[in-house]
């Protein structure tokens, strides 16, 4: 049987559904991936896209509906099920050993692993072969995150998947990153491996993919030829409405809100990157993005501006006065407010209600403790208002936090910062995981509170968010920051060499 691109079909799913209490995450969905394919699936938050794969690798099992892999009926009990018929998988989030080397990383997710000795000269001839060359001796701590997601498809190579599902590939890797992970894509394609690639970058797909299947709500919407229509088009199907593009009254910018002097601090993480003498200044009604690859220092100049890691006096000023040595409480009272990347357990308590979570970070600013008893109608008021003004999808305030979709519990997490009247916001990948609706909304909210304003740092891995809503742009690479430059004339290669540092092509070269 072939499909309509001529391929034989590999992989075709009739009538699944799947639900689980009080949602449908899967309702009567069909599609079908030919050999060779490399298959786009669309989708906002929420729409079904995780539980979809889940079922596909063998992690969920579906309520009714079939499959069927290369003719036969596929219904993997569980994952190593579905790697011994041929699929493979790379999650959004790596599950790798941080104190462990890359062919001993490698042998953790083989069924039977060969000798050590035997695997890296594998590992070394694969990453070769597809142009993702990879040293089996490095310690998986000491590799940046494109290195690391290298680690995952070897990984996934040598099993030599006939279906490769990829989540998300590429919102940790630089432009010249992302150019040498398509080239490998359409390398396994041309030689028959089916890709099923997820993203919320809509000019990748346009780029990459053959056939995009979309899904609305748990329901197939839509299936289109991405290259035939624009990154528009496929928005307004994911979410079913026009999108509009982010807004910016323009406006006169006002005196410097954030100054940072000579900031260097040792990181708290493991594996993570200390920061080197960064200096940069930030006025109000500015929006200063700063870029990098995932473990160049990102957290760590969150923690640095937060007041969580303490930093020197000086080193951090807010209105002219010396942060420096001040702890979060002392900065969010200046008017300083904070989102990191880590949704759940730093910017959000598991297993604390929204109401709750809303206190932890509110309670300065939106004065929601008096005389240290906390006013829970006030508080439930302000969570109630985060989730109206955010569109956050909740049954209520009541439920924790971790009930949330990871999209919903970003649009809780930013809105909630957002909405104290800031004179300073410091986020850490604002849109992280959230649809184009979400996205667009999150980012015109950002935008708006400049306008306001607010001084705005954003640090994101995602550039296409920082063109559109970033005035200057930096970029930090092992725990260094370049000299702000206005947004307006760069060009995405010279962006992807200030990311690049130590991590670009050319130090690649010299062994390094």
């Amino acid at each position: 049987m072939t499909g309509e691109t001529g391929r034989s079909e590999l992989l075709a799913i009739s009538g699944v559904t799947k639900a689980y209490p009080g949602v449908v995450a899967n309702s009567d969905v069909s599609f079908s991936i030919g050999q060779g394919e490399i298959h786009a699936l669309l989708g906002e938050n929420g729409a079904g896209k995780s539980t979809l794969v889940k079922m596909i690798y063998g992690l969920v099992k579906p309520d009714s509906g079939t499959m069927r892999f290369r003719g036969q009926p596929y219904a993997p009990a569980e994952p190593r099920a579905a790697r011994a018929t041929g699929v493979a998988m790379v999650f959004q989030h790596f599950s790798l050993f941080e104190a462990l080397n890359v062919a001993e990383n490698v042998a953790l997710g083989m069924e039977n692993p060969p000798k050590m000795g035997e695997l890296s000269a594998r590992i070394r001839k694969v990453s070769e072969e597809y142009g993702l060359p990879l040293d089996p001796d490095r310690m998986v701590g000491d590799l940046s995150a494109g290195e690391r997601q290298r680690v995952e498809i070897i990984r996934c190579l040598l099993q030599d998947p006939k279906l490769l599902i990829m989540d998300e590939p590429t919102s940790v890797l630089t432009p010249q990153e992302v150019e040498i992970l398509f080239k490998t894509l359409r390398q396994l394609s041309a030689e028959g491996t089916a890709i099923l690639y997820i993203s919320h970058k809509l000019e990748e797909i346009r780029t990459l993919c053959d056939e995009a299947t979309i899904l609305r709500r748990g329901k197939v919407v839509a299936t289109c030829t991405p290259r035939d229509r624009s990154a528009r088009e496929m928005a307004e199907l994911m979410v079913g409405a026009t999108l509009t593009p982010p807004e910016r009254n323009a406006k006169a910018k006002g005196a410097v809100a954030l100054q940072v002097t000579g900031l260097s601090v040792a990181s708290p993480i493991p594996f993570g990157t200390s920061l080197k003498n960064i200096g940069f200044s930030v006025a109000r009604g500015e929006v200063l993005g700063i870029a990098g690859v995932a473990g160049n220092g990102q957290d760590e100049l969150l923690l640095a501006l937060s007041g969580e890691l303490r930093t020197d006096p000086g080193a951090v000023r807010i209105d002219g006065a010396d942060m420096g040595a001040k702890g979060p409480n002392d900065r969010r009272r200046a008017g300083l407010v904070a989102a990191p990347e880590e949704r759940l357990g730093h910017a959000a308590a598991p297993d604390m209600s929204l109401v709750e979570n809303a206190l932890l970070s509110g309670a300065t600013r939106q004065g929601l403790v008096t005389n240290g008893f906390i006013d829970w109608p006030k508080t439930t008021a302000f969570a109630d208002s985060i989730v109206q003004a955010f569109d956050v999808r909740t049954p209520g305030t009541h439920v924790a936090a971790r009930a949330l979709s990871g999209g919903n519990l970003q649009k809780f997490v930013v809105g909630r910062e957002l909405s104290q009247a800031p004179s300073v916001i410091v986020i850490n990948q604002p849109t992280w995981g959230v649809d184009a609706a979400a996205a667009a909304a999150i980012r015109q909210a950002i935008l708006d509170r400049a306008s306001d304003g607010a001084a705005v740092v954003v640090i994101s891995q995602d550039l296409d968010e920082l063109l559109e809503i970033a005035d200057n742009f930096a970029a930090l690479n092992e725990g260094r920051l370049t000299a702000p430059r206005p947004v307006a004339g760069l060009t995405v290669d010279e962006i992807g060499l200030m990311m690049g540092g130590a991590h670009g092509m050319e130090m690649a070269h010299h062994g390094q």
